[in-house]
C-alpha cells in the first residue's frame, strides 16, 4: 500500500482530532435512547466490524497464539470495555464537553502507569513537574472546594472519567511492555482488542444492555460514527500520522481533542461551562505537553519508534 502524503497525512490529522472530539458529543446523543450498556455494545460491534473489514481488505494476517490473545483480552478490557462504559455512564450526568477535557489526562495517566511498572522510565524533575500541574488542572475542573460545578456535574461521574483515562493508561503501558515488541500490523491488533471486546460486552448483554430503546436517526447515526469513526478508521489515521510524522508529532492531536469536544458540546447541544473548566483544562495540557517532552525513554530511541511504527500508535476516544 502507498503511504499517504503529506496533504494526506494533514487530512487525517484533522479527521483524527474531529473523531475522537466529537465521540463524546457522539455518546451524549446516543444516550438520549440507549443506557450506556447499549452504546458501549453499539460502538464495538460497528467498531469490530469496521476494523474487520479493513483488515479483510489489505488481507492483514491475524496474530497467533493463545499468549498474544490473552494479552490482546487484557488491551481490550482496558482500552475498550471498562473506559467506554464509564465514560457513557458520566455522561448520563456530566457535559460532553467537560467528558473530553478529563480525557485529555490520558498522557498523563499513561505517564504515571509507565513510570510505576516499567523499569527503564525514571521520574525527571520537570516530568514530576508535568505530572503536577496536570493534577493541579484536574482539581480546578473538579471545581475545589466544592463537589458539584455549577451547572450540577458531581463528582462521582468526574471520578468515572478518571477511571476511564487510568485504565488507558493500563492499556497503553501492557500494549508498550507485551505486544509492541512482536511487530504485529497495528490493524490486526485494533481489530483484535476491539473485536475481543466486543465479545465481552456480548456475554454480559443480558446484564448491561437489555433495557428498553428509543432509536431515532440522530441515536443511530451517533453510534455508527462512534463505532466506525472513532473506535474504528481512527485507530488506522493514528497509526498512519504515527509512521509519516513520528509519535511525539502524533501524539499532538491531544491537544486538540478536549477543544473540539467542548466545542462540539456547546454548538450542537447548547452545552455551558464554568471559568474552571477551561482553565483547568488548559492546565492539563500544559502539563502534558511538560511531561511528554521530560519523559526520554518514552519513545526517542530508533527502536521505540519503529514499534510505534508497527503497532502502539494508539490514542484514545
Amino acid at each position: 500500500m502507498t503511504p499517504p502524503t503529506n496533504a494526506g497525512l494533514v487530512l487525517r490529522f484533522v479527521f483524527l482530532a474531529l473523531a475522537w472530539g466529537c465521540s463524546f458529543l457522539f455518546i451524549k446523543v446516543a444516550l438520549e435512547g440507549l443506557s450506556p450498556g447499549q452504546v458501549v455494545l453499539g460502538r464495538l460491534l460497528v467498531g469490530a466490524l469496521t476494523l474487520g473489514l479493513v483488515v479483510c481488505a489489505g488481507r492483514i494476517a491475524l496474530p497467533r497464539g493463545l499468549r498474544v490473545w490473552g494479552h490482546l483480552l487484557i488491551v481490550g478490557l482496558f482500552l475498550c470495555v471498562i473506559p467506554f462504559t464509564l465514560f457513557a455512564a458520566a455522561e448520563t450526568t456530566i457535559s460532553s464537553g467537560l467528558a473530553s477535557i478529563y480525557n485529555a489526562t490520558t498522557p498523563l495517566l499513561t505517564a504515571l502507569v509507565a513510570i510505576l511498572a516499567l523499569p527503564g522510565e525514571r521520574l525527571t524533575p520537570r516530568a514530576g513537574a508535568g505530572l503536577a500541574l496536570g493534577f493541579l488542572g484536574v482539581l480546578v475542573v473538579v471545581g475545589l472546594p466544592a463537589s458539584m460545578n455549577d451547572d450540577g456535574e458531581g463528582l462521582a461521574e468526574q471520578l468515572m472519567c478518571l477511571g476511564a483515562t487510568a485504565c488507558y493508561g493500563i492499556g497503553f503501558v501492557w500494549i508498550r511492555r507485551f505486544i509492541s515488541p512482536l511487530g504485529l500490523p497495528a490493524a490486526s491488533v485494533a481489530f483484535g482488542q476491539v473485536g475481543l471486546g466486543a465479545v465481552v460486552v456480548l456475554v454480559l448483554t443480558p446484564f448491561t444492555a437489555l433495557q428498553p430503546v428509543s432509536l431515532s436517526a440522530p441515536v443511530v447515526l451517533s453510534v455508527l460514527a462512534l463505532g466506525a469513526l472513532s473506535t474504528g478508521l481512527a485507530y488506522i489515521w493514528n497509526t498512519q500520522i504515527v509512521a509519516g510524522w513520528g509519535a511525539t508529532s502524533a501524539a499532538s492531536v491531544t491537544y486538540l481533542t478536549p477543544l473540539v469536544g467542548v466545542l462540539a458540546g456547546v454548538l450542537v447541544l447548547g452545552e455551558t461551562f464554568s471559568w474552571n473548566q477551561p482553565v483547568g483544562g488548559a492546565l492539563v495540557v500544559l502539563g502534558v505537553v511538560l511531561t511528554k517532552v521530560s519523559l526520554p525513554s518514552l519513545g526517542r530511541t530508533r527502536r521505540r519508534r519503529e514499534q510505534m511504527r508497527k503497532g502502539s500508535g494508539y490514542g484514545v476516544q
